[in-house]
Protein backbone atom coordinates (compact mmCIF):
# COMPACT_ATOMS: atom_id res chain seq x y z
CA UNK A 1 0.00 0.00 0.00
CA UNK A 2 2.58 1.09 0.96
CA UNK A 3 5.87 1.98 0.90
CA UNK A 4 7.91 1.47 -1.93
CA UNK A 5 10.15 -1.11 -0.14
CA UNK A 6 12.13 -3.59 -1.38
CA UNK A 7 11.41 -5.68 1.72
CA UNK A 8 10.02 -5.41 4.73
CA UNK A 9 11.42 -4.99 8.81
CA UNK A 10 15.16 -4.43 9.13
CA UNK A 11 15.75 -3.93 5.32
CA UNK A 12 12.74 -1.31 4.38
CA UNK A 13 14.49 1.26 2.57
CA UNK A 14 14.08 5.12 2.38
CA UNK A 15 10.12 4.68 2.35
CA UNK A 16 9.41 4.33 5.83
CA UNK A 17 11.48 7.30 6.61
CA UNK A 18 9.61 9.22 3.98
CA UNK A 19 6.28 8.13 5.72
CA UNK A 20 7.48 8.99 9.38
CA UNK A 21 8.87 12.26 7.91
CA UNK A 22 5.71 13.15 6.36
CA UNK A 23 3.41 12.04 9.72
CA UNK A 24 5.58 14.85 11.06
CA UNK A 25 4.70 17.31 8.07
CA UNK A 26 1.00 16.61 8.73
CA UNK A 27 1.86 18.12 11.93
CA UNK A 28 3.10 21.17 11.35
CA UNK A 29 3.31 23.91 8.44
CA UNK A 30 6.18 22.51 6.74
CA UNK A 31 8.03 25.08 4.79
CA UNK A 32 6.47 27.45 2.29
CA UNK A 33 6.28 25.53 -0.86
CA UNK A 34 8.90 26.69 -3.81
CA UNK A 35 7.56 28.74 -7.03
CA UNK A 36 7.60 26.85 -10.16
CA UNK A 37 11.44 26.26 -11.26
CA UNK A 38 11.75 25.05 -14.56
CA UNK A 39 15.08 23.87 -15.16
CA UNK A 40 16.23 23.17 -19.39
CA UNK A 41 17.83 19.90 -20.34
CA UNK A 42 18.92 19.00 -24.46
CA UNK A 43 16.08 17.29 -25.03
CA UNK A 44 13.70 17.30 -21.78
CA UNK A 45 11.49 20.80 -20.22
CA UNK A 46 11.25 20.48 -16.55
CA UNK A 47 8.90 22.31 -14.57
CA UNK A 48 8.50 21.71 -10.55
CA UNK A 49 6.57 22.52 -8.10
CA UNK A 50 3.17 23.50 -10.48
CA UNK A 51 0.12 24.01 -7.95
CA UNK A 52 -2.38 22.35 -9.97
CA UNK A 53 -4.64 23.60 -6.47
CA UNK A 54 -4.08 25.38 -3.45
CA UNK A 55 -1.91 23.77 -0.97
CA UNK A 56 -4.38 22.23 1.80
CA UNK A 57 -3.30 22.64 4.77
CA UNK A 58 -1.06 25.44 4.07
CA UNK A 59 2.44 25.05 2.98
CA UNK A 60 2.45 20.83 1.95
CA UNK A 61 3.07 19.16 -0.83
CA UNK A 62 0.40 17.29 -1.85
CA UNK A 63 -1.49 19.55 -4.43
CA UNK A 64 2.12 19.80 -6.51
CA UNK A 65 2.78 18.02 -9.43
CA UNK A 66 6.22 17.65 -11.24
CA UNK A 67 6.09 18.08 -15.49
CA UNK A 68 9.29 16.07 -18.01
CA UNK A 69 8.37 17.10 -21.50
CA UNK A 70 10.08 16.14 -24.53
CA UNK A 71 10.60 18.61 -26.93
CA UNK A 72 8.19 18.27 -29.71
CA UNK A 73 6.68 20.10 -32.73
CA UNK A 74 3.14 18.33 -32.00
CA UNK A 75 1.66 17.90 -28.94
CA UNK A 76 2.81 14.85 -27.12
CA UNK A 77 0.50 12.01 -24.86
CA UNK A 78 1.20 12.14 -21.63
CA UNK A 79 1.81 9.49 -18.87
CA UNK A 80 0.74 10.44 -15.02
CA UNK A 81 2.84 9.02 -12.22
CA UNK A 82 1.88 8.97 -8.65
CA UNK A 83 3.82 6.75 -6.09
CA UNK A 84 2.83 4.95 -3.06
CA UNK A 85 2.99 5.66 0.67
CA UNK A 86 0.86 3.65 2.03
CA UNK A 87 -1.45 7.25 1.89
CA UNK A 88 0.90 8.13 4.84
CA UNK A 89 2.90 10.46 2.80
CA UNK A 90 2.02 13.36 0.44
CA UNK A 91 5.33 12.26 -1.69
CA UNK A 92 3.63 11.36 -4.74
CA UNK A 93 6.13 13.01 -6.89
CA UNK A 94 9.02 10.67 -5.50
CA UNK A 95 10.29 8.45 -8.64
CA UNK A 96 8.53 10.58 -11.46
CA UNK A 97 11.92 11.28 -12.96
CA UNK A 98 12.91 7.60 -13.21
CA UNK A 99 9.90 7.11 -15.03
CA UNK A 100 10.17 10.12 -17.39
CA UNK A 101 13.85 8.74 -18.56
CA UNK A 102 12.65 5.73 -19.56
CA UNK A 103 9.18 7.52 -21.42
CA UNK A 104 10.68 10.90 -22.39
CA UNK A 105 12.95 9.27 -25.07
CA UNK A 106 9.83 7.79 -26.52
CA UNK A 107 7.97 10.86 -27.00
CA UNK A 108 5.73 10.69 -23.80
CA UNK A 109 5.74 13.37 -21.38
CA UNK A 110 5.42 12.53 -17.65
CA UNK A 111 4.02 14.39 -14.35
CA UNK A 112 4.53 13.09 -11.12
CA UNK A 113 1.49 14.24 -9.20
CA UNK A 114 1.35 14.16 -5.44
CA UNK A 115 -1.84 13.91 -3.36
CA UNK A 116 -2.85 14.71 -0.09
CA UNK A 117 -1.95 12.03 2.68
CA UNK A 118 -4.48 10.44 4.87
CA UNK A 119 -3.12 12.40 7.85
CA UNK A 120 -4.13 15.64 6.02
CA UNK A 121 -7.32 14.63 4.31
CA UNK A 122 -9.43 11.38 4.56
CA UNK A 123 -11.13 9.17 1.73
CA UNK A 124 -12.52 10.37 -1.00
CA UNK A 125 -10.16 13.45 -0.77
CA UNK A 126 -7.00 11.73 -2.76
CA UNK A 127 -9.66 10.84 -5.63
CA UNK A 128 -10.75 14.56 -5.80
CA UNK A 129 -7.16 15.19 -6.20
CA UNK A 130 -5.86 13.06 -8.44
CA UNK A 131 -8.77 13.89 -10.71
CA UNK A 132 -7.75 17.29 -9.80
CA UNK A 133 -4.61 17.14 -11.50
CA UNK A 134 -5.86 14.89 -14.47
CA UNK A 135 -8.26 17.90 -15.23
CA UNK A 136 -5.83 20.64 -14.75
CA UNK A 137 -3.20 19.44 -17.18
CA UNK A 138 -5.91 19.42 -19.38
CA UNK A 139 -6.53 22.41 -18.81
CA UNK A 140 -3.31 23.70 -19.30
CA UNK A 141 -2.31 21.35 -21.88
CA UNK A 142 -1.26 24.12 -24.75
CA UNK A 143 1.01 25.73 -22.12
CA UNK A 144 2.94 22.48 -22.03
CA UNK A 145 2.68 21.05 -25.10
CA UNK A 146 0.51 17.93 -24.38
CA UNK A 147 -2.11 15.83 -26.00
CA UNK A 148 -5.29 16.33 -24.30
CA UNK A 149 -6.26 13.42 -25.81
CA UNK A 150 -3.89 11.10 -25.06
CA UNK A 151 -3.95 10.49 -21.10
CA UNK A 152 -2.34 7.53 -19.27
CA UNK A 153 -1.95 6.74 -15.56
CA UNK A 154 0.65 4.95 -13.88
CA UNK A 155 1.34 4.20 -9.97
CA UNK A 156 2.63 2.02 -7.59
CA UNK A 157 0.97 0.48 -4.35
CA UNK A 158 -1.09 3.39 -3.24
CA UNK A 159 -0.65 4.89 -6.22
CA UNK A 160 -1.42 2.07 -8.00
CA UNK A 161 -5.00 2.30 -6.01
CA UNK A 162 -5.26 5.91 -7.22
CA UNK A 163 -4.34 4.95 -10.93
CA UNK A 164 -6.96 2.07 -10.91
CA UNK A 165 -9.80 4.58 -9.04
CA UNK A 166 -9.22 7.57 -11.49
CA UNK A 167 -9.22 4.74 -14.47
CA UNK A 168 -12.53 3.10 -13.39
CA UNK A 169 -14.18 6.67 -12.45
CA UNK A 170 -13.27 9.02 -14.97
CA UNK A 171 -16.29 11.36 -15.50
CA UNK A 172 -18.52 10.12 -13.00
CA UNK A 173 -20.07 13.51 -11.75
CA UNK A 174 -20.64 12.53 -8.27
CA UNK A 175 -17.14 11.76 -7.54
CA UNK A 176 -14.92 14.91 -9.50
CA UNK A 177 -15.11 16.46 -6.04
CA UNK A 178 -13.47 20.35 -5.72
CA UNK A 179 -10.10 20.07 -6.62
CA UNK A 180 -8.36 22.41 -8.84
CA UNK A 181 -10.39 23.62 -12.35
CA UNK A 182 -13.69 22.15 -13.48
CA UNK A 183 -14.43 22.07 -17.22
CA UNK A 184 -11.86 19.27 -18.72
CA UNK A 185 -12.43 15.82 -18.86
CA UNK A 186 -11.20 13.65 -15.66
CA UNK A 187 -10.94 10.41 -17.91
CA UNK A 188 -7.83 8.36 -18.57
CA UNK A 189 -6.52 6.26 -21.90
CA UNK A 190 -4.81 3.54 -19.96
CA UNK A 191 -3.68 2.61 -16.76
CA UNK A 192 -1.00 0.88 -15.56
CA UNK A 193 -1.29 -0.10 -11.78
CA UNK A 194 1.22 -1.93 -9.99
CA UNK A 195 0.64 -3.95 -6.74
CA UNK A 196 -2.76 -2.13 -6.57
CA UNK A 197 -5.07 -3.04 -3.46
CA UNK A 198 -8.38 -3.13 -5.03
CA UNK A 199 -10.86 -4.40 -2.33
CA UNK A 200 -10.03 -3.78 1.04
CA UNK A 201 -11.77 -6.25 3.16
CA UNK A 202 -10.80 -9.04 0.79
CA UNK A 203 -7.15 -7.74 1.32
CA UNK A 204 -6.58 -10.40 5.34
CA UNK A 205 -7.81 -13.48 4.15
CA UNK A 206 -4.91 -14.11 1.19
CA UNK A 207 -1.80 -12.50 3.72
CA UNK A 208 0.92 -14.33 3.78
CA UNK A 209 2.31 -15.95 6.65
CA UNK A 210 -0.75 -14.81 8.50
CA UNK A 211 0.14 -11.06 8.30
CA UNK A 212 3.25 -11.72 10.43
CA UNK A 213 5.63 -9.16 8.33
CA UNK A 214 2.94 -6.91 7.52
CA UNK A 215 1.92 -6.34 10.93
CA UNK A 216 5.17 -5.97 12.34
CA UNK A 217 6.58 -3.81 10.08
CA UNK A 218 3.53 -1.66 10.53
CA UNK A 219 3.09 -2.08 14.64
CA UNK A 220 -0.19 -3.18 13.99
CA UNK A 221 -1.85 -6.48 15.82
CA UNK A 222 -4.73 -7.09 13.06
CA UNK A 223 -3.27 -6.67 9.63
CA UNK A 224 -4.96 -4.74 7.16
CA UNK A 225 -8.23 -4.76 9.82
CA UNK A 226 -6.40 -3.13 12.60
CA UNK A 227 -7.93 0.31 13.06
CA UNK A 228 -4.10 1.63 12.95
CA UNK A 229 -3.89 0.17 9.38
CA UNK A 230 -2.83 2.07 6.26
CA UNK A 231 -6.69 1.49 5.07
CA UNK A 232 -8.61 2.71 8.32
CA UNK A 233 -6.44 5.52 8.34
CA UNK A 234 -7.17 6.74 4.85
CA UNK A 235 -11.02 6.11 5.47
CA UNK A 236 -11.04 7.37 9.01
CA UNK A 237 -12.77 4.31 10.40
CA UNK A 238 -11.99 0.64 11.53
CA UNK A 239 -12.85 -1.00 7.60
CA UNK A 240 -14.35 -3.66 9.41
CA UNK A 241 -16.95 -1.39 10.28
CA UNK A 242 -18.03 0.96 8.12
CA UNK A 243 -18.33 -1.73 4.87
CA UNK A 244 -20.08 1.32 2.95
CA UNK A 245 -17.31 3.45 3.09
CA UNK A 246 -14.97 0.85 2.10
CA UNK A 247 -17.22 -0.14 -0.74
CA UNK A 248 -16.81 3.51 -2.05
CA UNK A 249 -13.20 3.11 -1.89
CA UNK A 250 -12.78 -0.31 -3.68
CA UNK A 251 -11.64 0.03 -7.52
CA UNK A 252 -13.69 -2.88 -8.13
CA UNK A 253 -17.13 -1.45 -7.02
CA UNK A 254 -17.33 0.94 -10.36
CA UNK A 255 -16.32 -1.63 -12.86
CA UNK A 256 -18.83 -2.81 -15.53
CA UNK A 257 -22.14 -0.84 -17.06
CA UNK A 258 -19.62 1.69 -18.41
CA UNK A 259 -16.40 2.41 -20.10
CA UNK A 260 -13.37 0.93 -18.40
CA UNK A 261 -9.89 2.18 -20.42
CA UNK A 262 -7.66 -0.51 -20.83
CA UNK A 263 -5.40 -2.39 -18.14
CA UNK A 264 -1.77 -3.40 -17.95
CA UNK A 265 -1.49 -4.75 -14.20
CA UNK A 266 1.43 -5.72 -12.85
CA UNK A 267 2.36 -8.05 -9.19
CA UNK A 268 4.61 -9.90 -7.26
CA UNK A 269 3.31 -13.29 -5.99
CA UNK A 270 5.28 -12.93 -3.11
CA UNK A 271 4.02 -9.45 -1.52
CA UNK A 272 3.52 -9.15 1.83
CA UNK A 273 2.57 -5.82 1.71
CA UNK A 274 -0.47 -6.09 -0.73
CA UNK A 275 -1.31 -9.87 -1.34
CA UNK A 276 -1.27 -10.75 -5.48
CA UNK A 277 -4.65 -11.70 -5.04
CA UNK A 278 -5.85 -7.88 -5.13
CA UNK A 279 -4.29 -7.80 -8.36
CA UNK A 280 -5.88 -11.43 -9.76
CA UNK A 281 -9.56 -10.29 -8.49
CA UNK A 282 -9.25 -6.98 -10.32
CA UNK A 283 -8.33 -8.76 -13.44
CA UNK A 284 -11.15 -11.09 -13.25
CA UNK A 285 -13.69 -8.40 -13.02
CA UNK A 286 -12.52 -6.20 -15.75
CA UNK A 287 -12.62 -9.72 -18.26
CA UNK A 288 -15.71 -10.52 -16.97
CA UNK A 289 -17.32 -7.25 -17.62
CA UNK A 290 -15.62 -7.07 -21.56
CA UNK A 291 -12.69 -4.53 -20.61
CA UNK A 292 -9.47 -4.73 -21.95
CA UNK A 293 -7.07 -6.54 -19.44
CA UNK A 294 -3.18 -7.37 -19.15
CA UNK A 295 -1.91 -9.22 -15.76
CA UNK A 296 1.61 -9.59 -15.37
CA UNK A 297 2.81 -11.77 -12.63
CA UNK A 298 6.07 -12.52 -10.96
CA UNK A 299 6.30 -15.53 -8.57
CA UNK A 300 9.88 -14.25 -7.29
CA UNK A 301 8.89 -10.81 -6.24
CA UNK A 302 7.73 -8.73 -3.73
CA UNK A 303 6.22 -5.77 -2.55
CA UNK A 304 8.37 -2.32 -4.15
CA UNK A 305 10.11 -4.09 -7.18
CA UNK A 306 8.37 -2.15 -9.31
CA UNK A 307 10.72 -0.44 -11.75
CA UNK A 308 12.84 -3.74 -11.17
CA UNK A 309 9.83 -5.83 -12.69
CA UNK A 310 10.78 -4.20 -15.86
CA UNK A 311 14.33 -4.63 -15.92
CA UNK A 312 15.95 -7.23 -13.16
CA UNK A 313 16.35 -10.96 -14.33
CA UNK A 314 16.09 -12.29 -10.83
CA UNK A 315 13.14 -9.91 -10.09
CA UNK A 316 10.85 -11.14 -13.10
CA UNK A 317 12.21 -14.60 -13.68
CA UNK A 318 9.34 -17.00 -14.10
CA UNK A 319 6.94 -13.97 -15.15
CA UNK A 320 4.01 -14.83 -17.18
CA UNK A 321 0.52 -12.50 -18.67
CA UNK A 322 -2.62 -12.99 -19.07
CA UNK A 323 -4.75 -11.14 -20.95
CA UNK A 324 -8.82 -10.34 -21.87
CA UNK A 325 -9.86 -8.46 -25.01
CA UNK A 326 -13.77 -8.55 -25.32
CA UNK A 327 -15.09 -10.72 -23.00
CA UNK A 328 -12.12 -13.36 -24.08
CA UNK A 329 -9.27 -14.51 -22.26
CA UNK A 330 -5.90 -16.27 -23.12
CA UNK A 331 -4.26 -18.93 -20.73
CA UNK A 332 -0.82 -17.81 -19.06
CA UNK A 333 2.43 -17.73 -21.32
CA UNK A 334 5.63 -16.79 -20.43
CA UNK A 335 6.86 -13.10 -20.40
CA UNK A 336 10.20 -11.46 -20.20
CA UNK A 337 8.57 -7.86 -18.97
CA UNK A 338 10.40 -4.32 -20.16
CA UNK A 339 9.77 -0.72 -20.48
CA UNK A 340 9.26 -1.56 -23.98
CA UNK A 341 6.17 -3.63 -22.40
CA UNK A 342 4.89 -0.43 -20.88
CA UNK A 343 5.84 1.86 -24.42
CA UNK A 344 3.85 -0.15 -26.46
CA UNK A 345 1.31 -0.60 -24.37
CA UNK A 346 0.60 3.27 -24.20
CA UNK A 347 1.28 2.81 -27.89
CA UNK A 348 -1.85 1.09 -28.09
CA UNK A 349 -4.14 2.52 -25.95
CA UNK A 350 -3.78 6.14 -26.36
CA UNK A 351 -3.25 5.90 -30.44
CA UNK A 352 -5.58 7.98 -32.23
CA UNK A 353 -7.81 8.74 -29.01
CA UNK A 354 -10.27 11.40 -29.29
CA UNK A 355 -12.70 12.63 -26.89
Amino acid sequence: MFLRTRSLLGRLPRALAVAAAALALITTSGAAVPSPARAAAPDVEVTKDLAYAPAQPPGTQGHLLDLYVPRSERAVPLVIFTSGSGWLADSGRSGADKVAAQLNPHGYAVAGVAIRSSGQARFPAQLYDIKGAIRWLRANATTYNLDPNRVAIMGDSSGGWTTAMAAVTGDIPALEGDVGPRGPSSAVQAAIPFYPPTDFLQMDAHMPDNCREFNSAFGLTNCHSDARSPESRLLGCTITACPGTVAAANPLTYIGGRHTPPFLILHGEQDSIVPYHQSAILYDRLAASGDDARLLSFPKAGHGTDFAMLSDDATREGAYEQTAQGGRTTPPRPVTPTWQTVIAFLDQSTAAKSR
